[in-house]
């Protein structure tokens, strides 16, 4: 039965494989709503964005929708970041384990975007009004342990943009697998992600209505409106294979090393580390650093390090209080701070 788990492991790798691209290629930075690759969750950012294996409960939703099972009870969850360019990203979760049939999450996660200059050909400068651009992606995941090693999930996301007189909507998928203490090596853990499956959309709306008063030399008389048919999107996705091991070096001291290839269809390939150094589960030091071997230009990685900490209050047996802070050290902007609050009971 062991080795029929590994068998299918490996068989579900190399069909996801199939269906990514090697590598971003000439299509980097060509993606449609990527605003599902900003992370959440401060935890996973100070490791690296490496916490496929070892996020438990309600941090899982974003990294590993598999692990949301894997803690019992039910959680909130609110984090805090300073996104680049003034942009702050909101991020609210709730969960709760159901038992047999497996543990059910909600989020949502905001963009703050402050409010943006309408300008025209004539009127470079502004014509004195604003708009504010509203991206809101709210997920429902769905997660069941298996068996005592194996956690399976699925998360379905419904996306909303609205840029003044444009919007448009679609959704997308993440699927994930987990399996701890692999090869019978306690502490040892492997997971698989793949993130962002969904159909292409693209952008709809009054904004893309042309008067022909608009198109110089146009002959004809009266007024006519012709719509522009904007091009299709694909959505950013991304297959991600981790592996995780815990060292306990006595009962109150332990360490955890987390290592992440990440595939993307628009993006170069990523090799991800973390390290998490955890006492007597109430204080936690983290740190994380992402390689892109393909991008030689440092000024094109815009973060590689990463750092936090956390601190768990247990108020009762089945009451606990996680307090978490994560940095992003960035080269073009400024540095990134996540704060985080998570509540179990």
């Amino acid at each position: 039965m062991k080795k029929l788990n590994i068998i299918t492991f490996v068989a579900i790798f190399a069909a996801f494989t199939g269906l990514i691209y090697a590598g971003g290629g000439n299509r980097v930075g060509t993606a449609g709503s990527t605003q599902l690759l900003i992370p959440v969750g401060p935890r996973g950012i100070a490791m690296g964005s490496t916490t496929l294996t070892d996020s438990r409960g309600i941090e899982a939703i974003f990294w590993n929708p598999a692990n949301l099972s894997l803690s019992p009870g039910a959680a909130v969850m609110f984090s805090h970041m300073n996104y680049i360019a003034d942009i702050g990203v909101e991020y609210g979760a709730i969960s709760v384990n159901t038992g047999s049939f497996g543990s059910i999450g909600f989020a949502i996660k905001s963009l703050a975007i402050d409010d943006i200059q309408v300008t025209t050909v004539e009127n470079p400068d502004g014509t004195g009004e604003f708009y504010k651009p509203q991206i809101i992606t709210t997920g429902l995941t769905w997660s069941l342990q298996i068996s005592d090693r194996i956690a399976i999930g699925l998360t379905g996301n419904l996306n909303l943009e609205k840029l003044a007189l444009v919007s448009k909507s679609n959704v997308s998928f993440n699927a994930g697998i987990s399996y701890r203490d692999l090869g019978n090596i306690n502490g040892l853990s492997f997971g698989l992600v793949l993130k962002n499956i969904g159909p292409s959309s693209s952008y709809s709306g009054s904004g893309l209505s042309v008067s022909t008063q608009e198109i110089p030399g146009y002959a004809r008389t009266g007024v006519s409106y012709y719509t522009i048919d904007a091009s299709s999107e694909d959505l950013p996705t991304t297959l991600e294979l981790g592996v995780g091991y815990k060292y306990s070096v006595d009962d109150v001291n332990s360490l955890r090393l987390d290592g992440i290839f990440q595939n993307s269809n628009y993006y170069y390939d990523e090799y991800r580390v973390g390290l998490e150094y955890n006492y007597n589960d109430l204080v936690f030091v983290r740190g994380g650093y992402i390689l892109t071997p393909e991008i030689d230009d440092k000024y094109a990685k815009e973060n590689t390090l990463s750092a936090g900490f956390g601190l768990k209050f247990g108020l009762s047996e089945s009451f606990n209080v996680k307090l978490d802070y994560a940095f992003l050290a960035r080269e073009l902007f400024d540095d990134t701070h996540v704060f985080g609050l998570t509540i179990e009971f």
